[in-house]
């Protein structure tokens, strides 16, 4: 896309608001009240507000390769207080995509430089789930499957965080982990029961 054309795009959009409601942008600029936070791939491919149909004000988006949360990510932690504590999100969705090139890359022995310390915490979701994995003879099979357990992992690095745990007191705070299927286009939640993943591990995590 060309930059000249991304600044055309932008006034019709502008004028598209403006013909529908004169207010439109007067109303958006007086504050953000949104029920979810998005952390999703930043794959070109997979734009989280095309794949929802959420218009402006009605999610707050995370994305990085591999849709990664880490405890050592100080954007993706910051986010996550922000939406949690501030914006009082109810739903906190985490969202990866089959053919994810991170997730692939992952699963290489190669020295990829810098990339090397962020698909390692991939590569240990391949660890944890190893016996899994290793049954699979497919490879395309076998990588779909890493694609919904790193959704997972990073579902249970969100639920450790002391702003989701604090949250869980005082509201109904829901985690979801879903999947984009990008050769049909479809979201999949995949259904993931959070209280037998994290049977045996609350009691590290958790707090009083």
């Amino acid at each position: 896309m060309k930059i000249d054309q991304i600044f055309k795009n932008n006034q019709a959009w502008v004028s598209e608001k403006l013909g529908n409601n004169p207010d439109y942008f007067k109303n958006l600029s007086e504050g953000q009240n949104p029920e979810v936070l998005y952390i999703g791939c930043s794959d070109s491919r997979v734009t989280a507000e095309e794949i929802m149909g959420a218009k402006p004000g009605e999610a707050f988006i995370l994305r990085n390769i591999a849709n990664m949360v880490s405890n050592l990510d100080l954007s993706a932690m910051s986010v996550i207080n922000y939406a949690v504590s501030h914006l009082k999100v109810n739903h906190i969705i985490v969202c990866g995509h089959y053919g994810c090139g991170g997730v692939k890359a992952a699963m290489q022995s190669q020295d990829l430089g810098i990339l090397n310390p962020w698909l390692r915490s991939i590569r240990d979701v391949y660890r944890l789930h190893k016996q899994e994995l290793n049954k699979l003879d497919n490879e395309e099979e076998k990588y779909r499957r890493l694609v919904e357990l790193n959704v997972q992992e990073q579902c249970v690095n969100v639920i450790k965080t002391a702003d989701v745990q604090i949250a869980y007191r005082s509201r109904n705070l829901t985690v979801h982990g879903w999947v984009m299927d990008m050769e049909t286009g479809k979201l999949i939640d995949l259904k993931i029961d959070f209280d037998k993943v994290l049977k045996g591990i609350m009691e590290i995590y958790h707090l009083d």
